[in-house]
């Protein structure tokens, strides 16, 4: 085991450093985390809305622009990147913080132009907009598979990086310990909403900005400020590079001679310069406009002004990776800092709040896009048990899931998690892409697109899986017409080839009428006229109608389903039915329609045209909110002040670290 030299001089084998014993402080601080975030969790359930499907997923549309942002940051840093930057921090230098800026580059895509778009088109979850924008179900199906996959791996990510941490600085019972994070993460989001989720995960980012800002403070402190930290990491070399017949190369110790620079040769560097300006930028992207989780949140915010408020303030708190979790990687090659029970609570913030976020949004996209279409009859208190239970299954897999990927390695994870996405996301970002801005790409081409690029994509990954990653020891033995593009440049050249592909086969098949995209693309974004649905999709098989009937989750008046509508929130009365992906204008046409045609009286069919009246005067106040009309010139010029700062910092930055 290498040991490294401290400031004071003399060396410190980690393999003598005990880093499992803990304080009785370091355990109070955990019990009273915990404590703290159960109750507040518990209190942020009873305060808000949570009955009906709109609350559920949407938090009501309520979420004010504050909220959005810090919820967001800290759904979206988990422990990956409180181990992953840190320990590649330690290995590489500032690069890789590098990632983190390029996505603050995106948030301009998604808050200026994304999120209006989805808005416009009402939908909650990304497949739901293919459906509309393609009349597809095959490209629905298609996504929603996509989704799951990636959630599944963010899942697998938080729990390896989360349980590799509490075995190493802990030394506690894995399987308990992250067992009782999932419980307790269980508790709130199961019972309460995305509200719910996103007041918690504010408590969640406070803590992890706290822990990280002590630790930052305390390791400058230790080697001797920024200037010490500039002269003492290119000396934190180990002193033994050898034992036995097994002797170290230098590129596997020796620091980076270019470790404080983001910019880094195309050929030598570990993140190429290109490829951090295309392929970054192309995963980037990904979270720009197909992010289920990043989406999914804006789309629950009061109006636009504040959601672009809320990308701003997530944008500003983008900047603190670099000094608070690559940095104190680096500091951490010349010595070893303490503050043990704060880093675990730390942690442990960060691994629960990237799960609530994943749960609330998986749960979405399987009950707004499998559960409606299997059960088309489903009231809208069946589709809220329904979703509830779907996070049930999965914290229960997470659980299971524990001790296998407890058996992973850390060396090679935080850079698989950069492949991972690599491969995968670009084909998905390009679809998203070109549905919004080329109203030319029709189904055919899309869905092709979609499988080509994926297929690729897939079968690269399985490469880098099947031969392992390379290393400092010796060269891959992937072959070099697999994986010899360096992952980041794949990314950018697999973007590529599914836009030509989607382009290609739309433009040799028939186009999709405008009557059908009204809203649904950049170019008719700002239609007044009323758009056609598209009815190319087959039905999916529903269940028997013996099992369609209303009252599947509950509807008897059991003890079990009275305490558990008590627990949810749940509104004792039986909601409307809800089809699969059907506008509420839609549904109340229908409702008309069949009304009508039906032997009612003429005073219900009145009353259907009046409900139908309310719902679409509802619709056209929301969508005004929505509107540029209704944002106050005050602060829509101090969101663009604020937009502008937040880009000239950035490009600020990247000149610095050049």
């Amino acid at each position: 085991m290498a040991s490294l030299k401290s400031e004071h001089g003399f060396t410190r084998d980690p393999s003598t450093v005990d880093l499992s014993i803990h304080s009785t402080m370091d355990t109070l601080v955990m019990t009273s985390y915990f404590l703290l975030v159960l109750f507040f969790g518990m209190w942020a359930v009873l305060s808000q809305r949570r009955g009906t499907v709109e609350d559920f997923f949407l938090a009501g549309q309520n979420l004010p622009w504050w909220l959005m942002g810090i919820s967001i940051y800290s759904s979206n840093t988990g422990s990956g990147h409180y181990m992953g930057l840190a320990g590649m921090g330690a290995a590489s230098g500032i690069a890789v913080g590098a990632l983190e800026w390029n996505t603050i580059f995106m948030l301009f895509v998604l808050g200026w132009i994304f999120v209006p778009m989805y808005s416009k088109a009402e939908v909650v979850t990304l497949p739901e907009y293919l459906r509309k924008r393609f009349g597809s179900l095959r490209i629905q199906f298609f996504s929603v598979c996509f989704f799951i996959l990636y959630i599944f791996s963010r899942i697998s990510m938080e729990i390896s990086f989360g349980a590799m941490y509490l075995k190493m600085v802990w030394n506690t019972d894995i399987y308990q310990t992250v067992l009782l994070v999932v419980t307790i993460t269980g508790l709130y989001t199961i019972t309460g909403g995305l509200a719910t989720v996103a007041y918690v995960e504010t408590l969640q980012a406070g803590i992890m900005l706290l822990g990280s800002a002590l630790l930052v403070a305390y390791a400058i402190q230790e080697v001797g400020g920024y200037q010490g930290l500039l002269n003492k990491y290119f000396q934190a070399i180990p002193n033994v590079t050898q034992q036995g017949n097994w002797t170290a190369r230098p590129q596997c110790y020796m620091p980076r001679q270019d470790a404080f620079h983001i910019f880094r040769s195309c050929v030598s560097g570990d993140i190429p310069w290109l490829a951090l300006i295309l392929g970054a930028t192309t995963v980037s992207l990904f979270y720009g406009c197909a992010d289920q989780i990043s989406v999914q949140r804006f789309l629950a915010g009061r109006s636009k002004l504040h959601m672009k408020g809320g990308c701003l303030l997530y944008g500003y708190l983008k900047l603190l990776p670099m000094f608070l979790m690559v940095m104190p990687g680096m500091i951490s090659r010349i010595l070893f800092p303490g503050l043990k029970g704060f880093m675990m609570s730390t942690v442990c913030a960060s691994i629960m709040s990237s799960l609530t976020s994943i749960f609330n949004s998986s749960s979405a996209l399987f009950t707004l896009n499998i559960y409606t279409r299997i059960r088309p009859t489903a009231t809208e208190k069946e589709i809220m048990v329904a979703g509830r239970f779907f996070v049930i299954i999965l914290l229960a897999v997470t659980i299971v899931w524990i001790p296998t990927m407890e058996m992973a390695s850390s060396e090679a994870l935080f850079e698989y998690m950069l492949v991972f996405k690599s491969c995968l996301t670009p084909s998905v970002t390009a679809v998203f892409l070109l549905a919004v801005f080329c109203k030319r790409v029709n189904e055919q081409g899309a869905f092709w697109g979609l499988t080509l690029g994926t297929t690729i994509g897939v079968f690269r990954l399985l490469a880098e899986f099947f031969y392992g990653p390379s290393t400092c020891e010796g060269g891959r033995k992937c072959p070099k017409f697999i994986c010899g593009l360096h992952y980041l440049y794949f990314g950018f050249l697999l973007f590529l080839i599914t836009i030509l592909i989607i382009l290609a086969i739309s433009l040799a098949t028939k186009p999709i009428k405008d009557e059908h995209l009204h809203g649904l693309c950049w170019s008719l974004r700002n239609s007044r006229q009323r758009r056609l649905s598209l009815n190319k999709e087959m039905k999916w098989k529903v269940f028997p109608s013996s099992t369609s009937q209303q009252g599947m989750f509950g509807e008897a008046s059991t003890c079990f389903w009275k305490l558990w509508d008590l627990f949810c929130g749940l509104d004792t009365q039986s909601g409307s039915e809800i089809g699969p992906g059907n506008s509420t204008e839609e549904k109340i046409k229908a409702l008309w329609e069949q009304m009508e045609s039906s032997d009612t009286s003429a005073g219900l069919a009145a009353l259907a045209r009046r409900m139908a009246a309310r719902k679409e005067e509802e619709h056209r106040e929301r969508m005004k909110d929505w509107s540029d009309v209704s944002e106050s010139p005050f602060w829509k010029r101090v969101v663009n002040v604020s937009g502008t700062l937040l880009f000239v910092l950035l490009i600020a930055a990247h000149i610095f670290y050049a």
